[in-house]
């Protein structure tokens, strides 16, 4: 299945590609992410809740940062499994200028396979969607937190 999409961070390229590269930021601003830690160069190890439709599970798995060209851009490749599937993705996300924010650009193909395939390939689609979403309106207020905490 592919993905891709734009959004919009109303904050400047550089920090916006900092924050994309800080684990910390990364981990409470992936739904369900509950474990990000580095175990390696650009590698890091994950756990997250995932739970499409009626099917819920807990993932294991890895990240892996790749060609990285700071500020523009890098790939993100992920494997995860867990007791109700797979699944595995490689994406690339790039960031413009847009005056004072960034739009990042992703896109990327992700495929599934277990109980999580046997939901159908349009409610994946959706719940991505949704949590790609979410994941980026959690950064702009990680990105916000932080403006505020530097001005006071």
């Amino acid at each position: 299945m592919k993905l891709s999409g734009t959004y919009t961070v109303p904050i400047d390229r550089e920090r916006t590609y900092e924050l994309l590269q800080d684990p910390n930021v990364l981990a409470r601003a992936m739904p369900g992410c509950d474990h990000l830690a580095l175990v390696g160069p650009d590698e890091y190890e994950m756990r997250m809740k995932m739970i499409i439709s009626s099917i819920q599970g807990l993932f294991s798995g890895k990240v892996r940062i790749a060609d990285r060209t700071p500020p523009d851009g890098f790939r993100l490749i992920v494997e995860g499994s867990g007791k109700v599937g797979f699944m595995k993705g490689d994406g690339l996300l790039r960031c413009t200028s847009l005056y004072t924010s960034t739009e990042v650009h992703y896109e990327g193909d992700v495929q599934v396979g277990g109980m999580i395939a046997g939901v159908g390939q349009r409610l994946i689609d959706t719940t991505s969607r949704f949590l790609i979403k979410k994941f980026f309106e959690r950064l702009t207020a990680e990105a916000a937190g932080q403006m505020k905490q530097a001005a006071d």
